[in-house]
């Protein structure tokens, strides 16, 4: 199926999309959304055993395409509650539940919901032009698409505030630091990184890393006494399948192991 906002293939077990809209910086539309929302479909009910989501162009996304909200005098107020229910919410929690694992290639600015979604993923890679910026601020609103949420969780309730009440300018490097992302490339290596990274997940032990990345997001959450418990439900469920035993045989025999995702 061809796609008018994103382009999306899955070989080898890599699932790849990318947002498609280069001349807005990738903004969100509605059709946009119904695209991802369809192709996550996809990505779910096929064979993919990772998720590489990247921007075409020189930024990865600029949030919320403003065109589509009319604000000329007389127009009605928009319902921006009803937008964050019928697609971003819907959007973040599909990425942040696929049971695999999902890599952000962020190449140029992040921005609004464009940072919120790139930080809703489990691995992010970011080019050290890039750059990530709460601009809520700047049109009166409140920071949204799970940024409230992640934010605080990845650098605290400090930076978190200063980020979203300033609506600076994050770079890439600065980023890596304060431990938003994962790792800050030089440009001309972030997308190898990435496919190399994607690479690496398609023949790993998926069921056992989609438990890995559910135990972590629920730890928030959890007591230390919760979430004893649910490592053990998980351990329990994974030595059941191959990729255990195949992976104490590979350790036993020296030798790489074969993984097929059970």
């Amino acid at each position: 199926m061809t796609y008018q906002n994103i382009l999306y293939s899955l070989a080898g077990g890599i699932a790849r999309i990318t947002l498609n809209r280069p001349e807005k910086l990738n903004a969100f539309n509605a059709a946009m959304h119904l695209d991802l929302r369809d192709a996550l479909i996809r990505v779910r009910a096929g064979k993919a055993r990772v998720l590489l989501l990247s921007g075409a162009g020189r930024g990865f996304c600029a949030g919320q395409d403003l065109d589509e909200r009319d604000l000329s005098p007389g127009a009605p107020a928009p319902d921006l509650g009803h937008g964050l229910e019928m697609h971003y919410k819907p959007l973040v929690l599909a990425l942040r539940t696929l049971p695999m694992p999902v890599i952000c290639a962020v190449n140029g600015v992040a921005a609004g919901a464009g940072a919120s979604v790139a930080l809703a993923c489990d691995i992010v890679l970011a080019a050290r032009s890039a750059s990530f910026i709460q601009a809520f601020c700047k049109l009166g609103l409140v920071p949204d698409a799970g940024s409230t949420y992640n934010l605080p969780r990845l650098v605290g309730t400090a930076r978190a505030m200063g980020l979203s009440l300033l609506g600076d300018k994050l770079p890439a490097e600065q980023a890596e630091n304060w431990g938003l992302i994962w790792k800050c490339l030089p440009d001309d290596q972030l997308m190898a990184e990435a496919e190399r990274l994607a690479l690496h997940f398609s023949t790993g032990p998926t069921k056992g890393l989609a438990r890995t990345k559910q135990a972590i997001y629920a730890s928030a959450d959890n007591t230390l006494e919760q979430q004893l418990d649910l490592e053990c439900a998980y351990q329990r469920d994974i030595g059941l399948g191959q990729d255990y035993r195949e992976g104490v045989n590979a350790f036993k025999e020296k030798r790489p192991p074969r993984f097929n995702g059970d």
